[in-house]
Formats: structure tokens, C-alpha cells, sequence
């Protein structure tokens, strides 16, 4: 009476059941992973669940489609918060890795504080990163902009250094955390070599900015209303999550673990392009 057979009827929604229920399984996959990394990306949780969505028949497009119509896509977001005063009278150094080719980890480090928290409870998070492995190899949580934060997170890079024989250098901004006596005298103390921003251009600190925002925008890190211990510890477990779960798409989708034990494989560089 329709002008549809009973074999296409049932076969079509035989086929609806059954794209439901691979969606379902993918859905699930992706969520697991997300108990993890709340915001990870979908070229990197294609890249996770390699296996499981080979077994599914799920390419990397059906992938993107699926998460599109289960709401799961991320959409970035930006923010931005004052941390740095270069208004001082400190020593000011030139930019050592602006024509660099970064080649092995512990070649380069990269620094910067970034906040976390609210603006009646602010906390400030110092970063140091390896800039070949993208692994965050130093950091301290503080409560206020002093030097001592960044001071203790460069002591903890320093302890867990893998490569002692080999030249480093430390890049940052002219912030005055990084260019007073203190810190100067810490660098000088382990014969790393200071480098510095040379102008507000981001991309002139750009991985230390790129790391920054995966863990404030992926982990979220920025939307906890807690007290510091419990801040402390969700920091401590996020960059653990980073350093040897999380695939980096300028290390081949090698986790910064994985970069920092090798230096064969060469990397993406942040390069700015257009005018």
C-alpha cells in the first residue's frame, strides 16, 4: 500500500538498529577516555582508540560525524589573565632559540605562570617544558606572583633532568619572577643558559602558551572552585595524565614521555604564518 516491500522495511530498520548501536559503542569509548582528559581533541582520541574503532569499522570521518551528532565536538575557548610585569629594573637577556632548531629533549626549556581559579580565589600555576617533548618537566602551585613559585618548579626540572652532559638552555618572558637575582642565580648555579622573550608576540613563548591553554581548556583546570590542597592535587594528577597519556600532534602522537626518552623523531615547530 506504501509502495515498500517488507524485505526493505525490515532491512532499513534492521541497518537503523544497528548504526545506533555502533554509535553507542563509540560514544562509550570516547568517554572513557574522557574520564581522563574531559576536553582532549578528536584527531588525538582517533588516535587512542585506534584499535577498538578498526574492530567497529569506524574511520577517522565516521569518527567526526558520530561525535557530531552526540554532541561531543569541543569548542575552543579563550581567556586571559595578566601575569607578567616586565616594568623593572632587572637584567633583560635576548632571544637564544628564535632561529633554533629544536632537535633533543633538554636542548631547550620553556616557563611561564599561568592562573587558575577564580578571580576572589586566584592560584598561580608555574610551567617549565621541555620544548622538543612537550613534557612538563617542572611546577609549583602558589597563591600569590612571587619568585618562589617559579623558583621550586625550575629546582624539581633540575632534580629530574635525564641528560646532565648536554647544553640547556631556559626560555621565558621578561616577567620579573624570571629576570630577578633569585632565579638568575639558580640558572647560573646549574650553567643552563638564560634566554628571553624579545617582544608581546605569543608566539614567541608559543609552546609554553600551547600547554597552558591544553591544561586549563582539555583538563579543565580553571573551572575548579577548591581549596588549594584539592587544587594541588588536581594539578599533580592532570600533568601526570599529560606527560604519559595524552598523544601530542607535534610529537607524532608520541605522548611527552615518550618524546623525552628518544631524539630521532623529528617535530612539529610553532611557526607563525600570514602577515
Amino acid at each position: 500500500m506504501l509502495g515498500i516491500s517488507r524485505q526493505k522495511y525490515y532491512r532499513s530498520h534492521w541497518s537503523t538498529a544497528k548504526k545506533q548501536e555502533m554509535s553507542s559503542k563509540v560514544v562509550n569509548l570516547v568517554s572513557e577516555v574522557r574520564e581522563l582528559m574531559p576536553r582532549i581533541g578528536t584527531r588525538k582520541l582517533h588516535h587512542l582508540l585506534h584499535e577498538p574503532l578498526k574492530e567497529l569499522g569506524i574511520g577517522r570521518d565516521k569518527l567526526f560525524l558520530i561525535m557530531k551528532s552526540n554532541n561531543l565536538d569541543i569548542k575552543p575557548k579563550r581567556s586571559y589573565h595578566i601575569t607578567t610585569n616586565s616594568h623593572h629594573h632587572f637584567k633583560k637577556h635576548r632571544n637564544l632559540i628564535a632561529n633554533l632548531a629544536i632537535v633533543r629533549p633538554e636542548q631547550a626549556w620553556a616557563s611561564d605562570i599561568t592562573y587558575l581559579g577564580t578571580k576572589k580565589k586566584t592560584l598561580y600555576l608555574s610551567l617549565i617544558t621541555d620544548l622538543y617533548s612537550k613534557n612538563i618537566v617542572g611546577y609549583d602551585l602558589s597563591d600569590n606572583l612571587k619568585a618562589d613559585g617559579p623558583i621550586r618548579a625550575f629546582k624539581m626540572a633540575v632534580k629530574g633532568r635525564k641528560y646532565l652532559s648536554e647544553d640547556l638552555i631556559h626560555h621565558s618572558d621578561r616577567g620579573i619572577q624570571y629576570c630577578c637575582d633569585e632565579y638568575q642565580a639558580q640558572m647560573a648555579r646549574n650553567h643552563i643558559q638564560v634566554s628571553m622573550t624579545e617582544s608581546y608576540d605569543p608566539y614567541s613563548n608559543a609552546v609554553a602558551e600551547r600547554v597552558n591553554g591544553i591544561l586549563k581548556g582539555e583538563f579543565l583546570l580553571d573551572k575548579y572552585d577548591v581549596d588549594y590542597l584539592t587544587m594541588h592535587k588536581l594539578v599533580k594528577d592532570s600533568i601526570q595524565i599529560y606527560n604519559s597519556k595524552r598523544p601530542h600532534c607535534s610529537c607524532n602522537m608520541l605522548t611527552p614521555e615518550q618524546m623525552h626518552e628518544q631524539s630521532v623523531v623529528k617535530i612539529k615547530t610553532y611557526k607563525k604564518t600570514g602577515k
